[in-house]
């Protein structure tokens, strides 16, 4: 197959041997977290200036709501300077707390690398585990998390209906001079196509040659991605997100300083946000399938409204600021998963189940006042002949709450005797 930009064996050649000038490498994984950790509470810092600042900062570009999900349950850490393996650095550790209703100790975890002197794609491909690569995992031996994570977290955690086979990446990835094949044309500014495959070969953490591109799938891939500004673009799908520089890298003092500081803070936190929202969408719609599982309809689907709305309350939200990037990346991790269709469709159901439990109690009030419609008419009629009567026997009294008794009995076996019965066990079921 062509592709416009070179063969598909000579692009997976040429992306597999790309070395950029800075690489790192985020690693999101879902964890238990029984306690806090004994870490400093808040993100990590990316910036020159103090935690606390820079917290504080980064709570000014979202919402309010998105904040306190972002940074009130947060903690960081960086381990020592000389936690190196291969060309991979462990620069930090975060973890933040994602609890929900049915699973109040979860959290998801961040692993900070720095990749140096080597190629990038092949760590993303090992690490997804694609059948091509001969690579091993990196996330095995000094990097394995339960290691890095021992004592505070817990990295087996129970597997959910849509839980991810493989950690989330997010990748950084600018261009040495000589890698011109992803920059923009000086003489004319235009950003060649090579760009954005590269750029969705480290998100997609696949090669050309794994995932080949068919001719007319190249203009919804040019057209998915977000440009943040003329100097580097980004990518987010199911799997992974990337952001890739579109001029030479030039060290030090670059603009790319800033560029790799906001990839590690504000527009990690829109990922981080996306995916603590598909977490919980995951599993209320897993909620939503046991809602038949037993009795007690109206009781479960009140449980669910409730767990719904403070979902609604705490974490739903498809917009962060008034900033742009942020924004575009939470929506474009929102469509690569269709959480906007996906609690929409939570919403109808539990509407659906709602309306069904209210017309069930309803039910039940109908046949309660029956019940008492039939056995209080007839009791009440025959006292209120003794009373008339003046009879206070004891005898005639027995003998009149006889025959109401048997009066309520002929009642139940007409119609609509049999008709309230039938809604008291169709309530109860």
């Amino acid at each position: 197959m062509t592709e416009p930009g070179g063969q598909t064996e000579e692009l997976t050649r040429a992306f597999m041997d790309a070395v950029g000038t800075r690489q790192t490498v985020a690693v999101l994984l879902p964890v238990r977290l029984p306690q806090d950790p004994p870490w400093p509470a808040g993100p990590l810092p990316v910036a020159a200036h103090a935690a606390e600042a820079e917290e504080a900062a980064r709570r000014r570009l979202f919402t309010p709501s998105a904040g306190r999900v972002l940074y009130d349950r947060r903690w960081h850490t960086r381990p020592d300077p000389g936690l190196s393996h291969g060309p991979m650095r462990l620069d930090a550790m975060e973890l933040l707390r994602t609890a929900s209703t049915r699973s109040p100790d979860r959290a998801l975890a961040v692993l900070h690398f720095s990749v140096a002197g080597a190629p990038l794609l092949p760590l993303l491909r090992a690490i997804s585990h694609r059948r091509q690569s001969a690579d091993a995992d990196p996330l095995r031996g000094p990097f394995d998390p339960a290691a890095l994570l021992a004592g505070v977290a817990e990295t087996e955690v129970p597997a959910g209906p849509f839980a991810l086979a493989r950690p989330y990446t997010v990748a950084f990835m600018t261009p040495p001079a000589a890698l011109t094949r992803v920059m923009r044309d000086p003489a004319t500014g235009e950003l060649p196509l090579d760009a954005d495959l590269l750029l969705h070969a480290l998100a997609s953490r696949a090669s050309p040659s794994d995932l080949p591109k068919g001719a007319e799938s190249l203009p919804e891939l040019r057209a998915r991605t977000n440009r943040i500004s003329a100097d580097w673009s980004a990518r987010v799908l199911r799997q992974g997100a990337a952001f890739l520089g579109n001029r030479p890298d030039g060290g030090p003092g670059d603009f790319y300083d800033y560029a790799v500081g906001n990839a590690r803070g504000t527009y990690l936190d829109a990922i981080l946000l996306g995916a603590a929202q598909r977490d919980h969408i995951d599993e209320l719609t897993d909620d939503l399938s046991a809602v038949f599982g037993g009795p007690g309809l109206a009781r479960r689907v009140a449980a669910l409204e409730r767990r719904i709305a403070m979902f609604r309350s705490t974490h739903w939200r498809q917009h962060l600021s008034a900033y742009g990037p942020a924004n575009d990346l939470l929506l474009a991790f929102h469509r690569t998963y269709h959480l906007p269709e996906r609690f929409a469709q939570i919403l109808a159901e539990a509407a659906d189940y709602a309306r069904l439990a209210q017309n069930q109690e309803s039910q039940q009030i109908a046949g309660a006042l029956g019940v008492l419609t039939v056995l209080g008419l007839p009791v009440s009629t025959a006292l209120s002949v003794l009373q008339v009567l003046g009879d206070t026997s004891a005898t005639d009294l027995l003998v009149a709450l006889g025959a109401s008794l048997a009066a309520t009995a002929a009642a139940l076996t007409t119609r609509y005797g049999r008709l309230v019965l039938s809604s008291l066990r169709g309530s109860r079921s």
